[in-house]
């Protein structure tokens, strides 16, 4: 039996998103942390959380949205009040199997609506933008990393380590590259180089050792979102394996023709999540996945069909321990005065307290000391009974 709604008073935040298409999606990985897996998937543009998951039965939803609330019709439902938009159709399996739930009117503390300095605070976890150098899951590598007999690695499979990856911990960086692939006789000429250097010998093995995992799981062939998901669960999976990743996901910023825009990528993160649930095997049962975005939008549809930046949007909790079938939320309503600066839908729930809390219990870390790490001079509580005990 599907709950429809947990209330839950929790001190508000504020959460803002990033720009950008469904391009080719970049990913973070660090080892350690038992055989217990965490993925973070970031989505950058600002996603949609009352598209993504709608609230259907407030009656003030018609005036706001429109024609497209036809999309929602045969749509999965999490009781009478809230429907997953169809595109989602495998994370509504997964909520019906009792594996996935959403935190709806969630935002970190950011209230200004610009793209960088929302992902910016998200991904550092500060409590203002460019304020705090490194990001929450490094910091949270290096709070695993306490009393490990083996210290933990972090990798980024893209260009740049992503901001929510730097830090004091260390990272390794790996992308695809179009230039013609270095011989192996140059390999070890660079090898015989480096031996002697402490530093750069070290460096230079661990760049080969995630190169070659790289090119085992098919990196070369990453063209699309079930592809990244395919590859995160194949270097999660296994004992030895990553167990904290990073995937980061544009093309969620819809200013125009949203219902469209917002399907093409809903379908493109469903693809990816059910292609990582696939590929983690008996894995999924000790398995997190987070979800999340800088901010939402508007509450209101704009002139052109699209919806503009805004303040509380949703999060996404899946895995094989979530105590799923529900949604998390203390609804703050969609009447014109309940509106957030007669806009956006208001904030109710802190984004910080949903990362720290599900963090927290999935790796039987203390709540407390997770938030205090992860996210200081945040004083939201860790949100609880996220994992099942």
């Amino acid at each position: 039996m599907i709950t429809a709604l947990d209330r839950r008073s929790l001190l508000a935040g504020s959460l803002v998103l990033g720009a950008g298409g469904l391009a080719l999606p970049r990913l973070a990985f660090a080892q350690g942390a038992g055989h217990r897996n965490l993925l973070f998937v970031l989505l950058r543009g600002a996603a949609d959380g009352m598209a993504m998951l709608a609230p259907v039965g407030d009656p003030g939803l018609e005036a706001l949205r429109g024609a497209s609330l036809a999309d929602y019709e045969g749509a999965g439902r999490l009781g009478s009040f809230f429907a997953v938009h169809p595109a989602l159709a495998g994370v509504a399996a997964a909520a019906q199997s009792g594996e996935a739930l959403f935190v709806h009117a969630a935002a970190t503390a950011y209230r200004e609506r610009s793209h960088f300095d929302g992902q910016n605070l998200l991904e550092t976890g500060g409590t203002a933008p460019y304020a705090t150098r490194d990001g929450w899951l490094n910091r949270l590598t290096a709070l695993l990393n306490e009393g490990a007999p083996t210290p933990l690695r972090a990798l980024a499979i893209a260009q740049a380590v992503p901001l929510a990856l730097r830090g004091d911990a260390p990272v390794s960086n790996y992308a695809p590259s179009a230039l013609p692939a270095a011989s192996d006789d140059l390999l070890a000429r660079v090898s015989q180089l480096y031996a002697a250097d402490g530093e750069l010998g070290a460096l230079w093995q661990r760049a080969l050792e995630t190169k070659a995992m790289a090119e085992d799981d098919g990196l070369r062939n990453l063209r699309d979102a079930s592809a990244a998901g395919e590859l995160a669960a194949s270097l999660m999976r296994d004992a030895g394996g990553a167990r904290i990743g990073m995937i980061e996901l544009g093309g969620w910023d819809t200013h125009a023709n949203q219902r469209g825009a917002f399907a093409r990528s809903a379908r493109g993160l469903d693809a990816l999540l059910a292609a990582y649930k696939t590929g983690m095997g008996a894995a999924w049962a000790d398995t997190l996945v987070v979800v999340a975005t800088e901010f939402g939008r508007t509450a209101r549809l704009n002139g052109t069909g699209g919806t503009d930046h805004g303040t509380a949007g949703a999060a996404l909790l899946m895995g094989g321990g979530v105590r799923g079938g529900r949604v998390i939320a203390d609804w703050p309503g969609l009447a014109e005065r309940q509106l957030f600066e007669g806009r956006d839908l208001a904030p109710t729930t802190a984004l910080e307290s949903v990362l720290a809390g599900a963090v927290a219990e999935h790796l039987r870390l203390d709540p407390e000391r997770a938030m205090a790490r992860l996210f200081p001079g945040r004083s939201a509580k860790p949100l609880s009974g996220i994992i099942r005990s």
